[in-house]
């Protein structure tokens, strides 16, 4: 794609790597294919190539954002599918974050919108806010019907049946490895996950201790800050992500660090970026040694190797959630493990398209998200599982919010097989009691 950005407007670092990008599409189409709001909705403007185009004119001409575009830009849900798809290598990932950092500073939103994007950037990145806004939610959903705006209606009917309560594993402190010491890890805990679902990092922090890992919840660390950046908030986003950097790297030369493990893809993804992020930085060789060190948990599971185990009789259907599979090109290694310790695991159809969660995307566009996720339920219920597994808590919200059919972390399951306990997901599920007893 030509461009024809002035000398002064490729001054600017973000302005120039996004040059790049724009220069590297050549118009093709291929991403239609593949991208879940086109589907939808058959806007070529709703499509990555279409993004592109209101984005281009948008930064060539230095113009403030306007409405249309904004429209558009804000429907992407940033699963990042056209990235799998595209022959040229365009890095669509960051042209739209940058776009969404120019919206926020040249655009004024409605002021309804302004106010729930506040409030989301407010509450969910702090566990204790978010634990307290949920619990609020929970009191208000039965007079959701009452309210005019569907996106606080979605933020209503988010609220979990049940909150668990705060899990001090999640503290900052070093949980020993059992046997010897094969690898020294850090582990993310989140931000929303450590209100809406503890079991998680529990189940990751006991199956690294049984595989020789010491498990290290680093102190000053928080929230990794995707939340904020796919919000256009640019300095919230990079005062979480130096949180982060700061405590990983104070782990990492008092005492070693062999990585950082992620039980969150879509957290995973923007660590993984933190090297982009404060590439202009003077943080920036720290960032791009914690990026080094990020794996998903099911990389370092595939790395340390878990022991083969026999037939379960269990069917498993995995959901790809688009952060691993398109973000983070982590595809067979969640299966492999899966297969590995006995489940029979399943795939839907078109597993390479999103649910509808999206970070925040299923508050702020409820009505897409909806259709998003109906057809996900339909293709995951076909295969007819005992149980659904995915690696992201928003995936496993979204699903398990239209399914009957009980789902849980990856990570969950693998602990479960590998000598855990059996989770907590699956203790009252009787579609098939033999299959899923403790084994």
């Amino acid at each position: 794609m030509q461009t024809n950005f002035s000398h002064e407007r490729l001054s600017d670092p973000a302005t120039a790597r996004s040059n790049e990008i724009l220069r590297a599409c050549v118009h093709c189409g291929f991403c239609t294919a593949t991208c879940p709001t086109y589907q939808l909705l058959g806007d070529e403007l709703d499509s990555p190539r279409g993004r592109i185009y209101l984005i281009k004119d948008m930064l060539e001409r230095g113009r403030p954002a306007d409405a249309n575009t904004v429209k558009h830009i804000d429907r992407c849900l940033s699963c990042l599918a056209c990235m799998t798809t595209c022959p040229s290598g365009v890095h669509y990932m960051h042209l739209v974050d940058h776009a969404r950092d120019y919206i926020e500073r040249t655009y004024k939103r409605p002021l309804m919108d302004r106010f729930l994007r506040w409030l989301l950037a407010q509450v969910i990145p702090y566990p204790t806010r978010f634990r307290l806004v949920l619990l609020g939610a929970k009191i208000g959903r039965p007079f959701g019907s009452l309210v005019p705006d569907a996106r606080l209606r979605a933020m209503l009917a988010m609220a979990p049946k049940s909150i668990p309560p705060v899990s001090r594993n999640d503290d900052p402190q070093s949980f020993a490895p059992v046997g010897h010491r094969k690898f020294r890890i850090a582990l993310l805990t989140g931000c929303a996950q450590k209100a809406l679902n503890t079991d998680i990092n529990d189940a990751t922090i006991r199956i690294l201790r049984r595989l020789g890992c010491e498990v290290v919840i680093a102190k000053g660390m928080g929230c990794c800050g995707a939340l904020t950046h796919h919000m256009g908030k640019v300095d919230a986003a990079h005062s979480f992500a130096a949180a982060n950097i700061r405590a990983w790297m104070a782990e990492k030369r008092a005492g070693g660090l062999d990585g950082v493990v992620i039980n969150t893809s879509g957290c995973g993804t923007t660590i993984k970026d933190y090297g982009h992020m404060f590439r202009n930085d003077p943080l920036a060789a720290d960032a791009a040694e914690v990026s080094a060190m990020a794996l998903d948990v099911s990389e370092l599971l595939a790395k340390v190797g878990l022991p083969q185990g026999a037939a379960k009789g269990i069917r498993v259907a995995y959901h790809a959630a688009c952060s691993l599979q398109h973000g983070q090109q982590i595809r067979s290694a969640p299966k492999d493990l899966l297969k590995r310790v006995g489940f029979e695991v399943v795939e839907p159809a078109d597993s390479h398209l999103c649910c509808g969660s999206a970070g925040t995307y299923n508050l702020l566009q409820p009505e897409i998200s909806q259709q998003l996720k109906a057809r996900k339920v339909q293709t995951l219920e076909a295969k007819t599982p005992d149980i659904i597994a995915a690696g992201n808590i928003g995936c496993m919200m979204q699903i398990g919010s239209d399914t009957d059919i009980p789902i849980v972390h990856t990570v969950e399951l693998l602990d479960w097989a590998t000598g855990g306990p059996k989770p907590a997901a699956l203790l009252h599920f009787d579609k098939n009691p033999s299959a899923l007893t403790s084994f």
